[in-house]
């Protein structure tokens, strides 16, 4: 009996165990159902880091100063004295062109001038007689011994003489003048370096035949300091904005692959240059180079380093690309997000508050004016299911307002107009030394960029605006709802088949 009785007991607990097995069972299949459909979330930690902006460009190494030199006069060259890679001084010779057809024309000059000197010679003594002819003349026509046409004559032959005195002496200084550019013209035979430097270019042989004319031929190039030169690289008019002189530049050469170098922006210049319809302007970055391992020509691949920030929260750019589906945004609450427009301004604000110390009539003033601030928010705040446009719904995460709706630059307009009106009670109990830095703080937010992460917890999304800062194109600074080891979504999984 007591084992019949024990049987029949333990009977009834059979259809409570399957139907519990069942429950569980159709329980583990919906769940499995669930997340096939929806897929599983990609996360990522935010975390502390760097963030170090850059411009990427590429350019040509050359010498800070290059001077090309040729011949003033032609000639044949006689010698080549220089050959590449001399180092040089300035007034050294460097070649040679034949200076006998110039010596021979300098001996003429000479020869014309010795003989222009002479004629000097020669007026000055037809000068000297006609004057001593004219004055006996004068003295006899005084006494009346000859006709005054006589003493007209004399008077007429000394200022001939002394006429062709002045010519004779201007001759002189003509042939003085040819005499001196001979001269020049056989020292020209002789070509010297303009410049203390390295020769880098030999374009001339012995024998050759040099032609001076309009374009002369360059003959050498020489660098004049090796060991500083420059990169001229070309920038993109996106990003030539960012950039100003003194900016740190880094480099590396295809010769030295494993050596990173360093430069400083010197110069942006002004002569932008169009191609293929792209608008660009030349950068001039000085470069070090003490052991002269740089070479003029070399192809720099260069990062202009526009910004550098350390130790900040930042997050991967996938999170803010993030957008969930919308029954998802819905049942967080935030369909369309709000992320980019007054919800996170408002969260800043208590802590911009804080920041300047109120005492406890301010700080009621301060109150006052977020409850009406949060009371207008919410009478604006439009259902899910409507996207008025103009209203807060037009905006979807980090991205721009909707089609058709307000721009990002004009929203943020009318936002900063609102807050200055709502907190100018707030505002007037203030000291001029809160007021400004008040002043400053809401014109920091209403500039500041936007944008909206959705970070996952216990397994649900919820929203979470925060500023953003700078970015380097993978990671971007972030303030906000957020803190360093929140797991935010980057994407979701595929479902499964």
């Amino acid at each position: 009996m007591p084992a019949a009785k024990s049987a029949r007991t333990r009977f009834p607990l059979i259809p409570v165990v399957v139907v519990l097995a069942l429950l569980a069972g159709g329980w583990w299949w919906w769940s499995q159902r669930g997340a096939s459909a929806t897929g599983a979330w990609r996360t990522a930690a935010v975390e502390r880091g760097d963030v170090r902006v850059v411009i990427s460009a590429t350019g040509t190494l050359r010498a800070t100063t290059t001077v090309d030199v040729g011949s003033q006069v032609s000639g044949q060259v006689l010698e080549v004295l220089v050959d590449f890679n001399d180092r040089v001084e300035k007034g050294q010779p460097i070649a040679r062109l034949d200076p006998a057809p110039f010596q021979t024309r300098l001996q003429q000059a000479e020869a014309d001038l010795a003989s222009a000197r002479a004629s000097v010679n020669e007026a000055q003594a037809t000068l000297k007689n006609a004057e001593a002819d004219y004055t006996r003349k004068a003295d006899l026509v005084a006494r009346q011994l000859i006709a005054r046409s006589e003493a007209d004559q004399a008077l007429a032959a000394r200022d001939q003489a002394r006429a062709r005195v002045v010519s004779a002496q201007a001759a002189v200084q003509q042939r003085l003048a040819a005499v001196s550019n001979a001269r020049l013209d056989v020292d020209y035979t002789t070509i010297r370096a303009p410049v203390d430097g390295v020769v880098l270019l030999r374009q001339v042989e012995p024998g050759q035949t040099v032609a001076a004319s309009f374009q002369t031929p360059v003959l050498f190039q020489i660098a004049e300091d090796l060991a500083q030169m420059q990169i001229d690289l070309s920038i993109d008019e996106a990003d030539v904005g960012q950039i100003r002189e003194g900016l740190e530049v880094a480099f590396t050469v295809d010769a030295f692959p494993d050596r990173q170098f360093h430069g400083e922006v010197k110069q942006v210049r002004l002569s932008a240059t169009a191609t293929s319809g792209v608008i660009s302007y030349p950068v001039v970055v000085i470069v070090d180079n003490p052991d002269f391992s740089l070479l003029p020509g070399m192809t720099a691949s260069a990062e202009i380093v526009v910004s550098q920030r350390e130790n900040l929260l930042r997050v991967p750019n996938a999170a803010l690309r993030f957008t969930p589906p919308e029954d998802v945004a819905a049942a967080a609450g935030q369909a369309g997000g709000t992320g980019g427009g007054r919800g996170g301004m408002m969260q800043d604000l208590p802590r911009i508050a804080a920041e300047l110390q109120l005492n406890a009539d301010q700080q009621a003033a301060f109150d006052a004016a977020m409850a009406q601030l949060r009371e207008r928010a919410a009478s604006r705040q439009a259902p899910p299911s409507s996207s008025a446009p103009g209203g807060m719904g037009g905006m979807r995460g980090p991205g721009g307002p909707g089609a058709g709706g307000p721009s990002q630059e004009a929203m943020r307009a009318r936002m900063a107009e609102a807050m200055n009106r709502n907190f100018a009670p707030f505002r007037a109990t203030l000291s001029p030394d809160q007021q400004q830095r008040w002043d400053a703080a809401l014109r920091a937010q209403a500039t500041a960029r936007r944008g909206l992460l959705w970070v996952l917890e216990n397994g649900r999304l919820k929203p979470a605006p925060v500023r953003l800062g700078a970015s380097d194109g993978t990671v971007t600074e972030v303030d906000g709802a957020v803190e360093e080891g929140t797991r935010v979504v980057t994407g979701q999984e595929r479902p499964s088949a």
